[in-house]
């Protein structure tokens, strides 16, 4: 991997830490790379297996989280219909904070203020290990998805579509 392994601990490896829970860490701080796929690239890493987080609002108001390869874009039709929503929409950037106690761009399935329904993508399963954020930007954590339930409670879906 090309990104620098970490010194500094962000809430989620801390959180990772408690639980005894083996995993790699990432730093791209100093790459410029600013979405998914550049993300991949500086990190050396399959875009199918480096996976971004996602919150939506569904028509009950209820939130969700989804997170799927950075290769990908997330169906919200099928997201849906794997929570039970008639219809999801994207969570706007400016309510991220308050809610989940991330920023765009360093969203983490791990450690938000609440635990919301998270559904991974079903691709997931085809890697050992799959990376996503670290909690905040430039940060990346690596895990094997048995791992990942052990800390927050996930189903697997057929979420997503790749990216046109």
């Amino acid at each position: 991997m090309k990104g620098k392994q970490v010194d500094e601990k962000t809430n989620v490896m801390r959180v990772l830490d408690s639980k005894k829970i083996k995993y790699n860490s990432y730093c791209y701080v100093d790459s410029g790379a600013v979405n998914g796929m550049e993300v991949a690239t500086v990190l050396g890493q399959n875009p199918k297996q480096v996976f971004k987080t996602l919150v939506t609002i569904g028509k009950s108001n209820a939130n969700y989280v989804f997170v799927i390869p950075v290769c990908n874009e997330l169906d919200l039709k099928k997201a849906a219909s794997a929570v039970g929503e008639k219809k999801l929409e994207m969570l706007k950037a400016k309510d991220l904070l308050g809610l989940t106690g991330y920023v765009h761009g360093g969203c983490s399935p791990i450690g938000m203020k609440k635990m919301f329904c998270t559904v991974v993508d079903e691709s997931a399963k085809n890697f050992d290990t799959i990376i996503f954020s670290g909690g905040r930007i430039g940060y990346q954590v690596e895990v094997s998805l048995a791992d990942l339930q052990k800390v927050i409670r996930v189903e697997l879906a057929d979420i997503s579509v790749p990216a046109e």
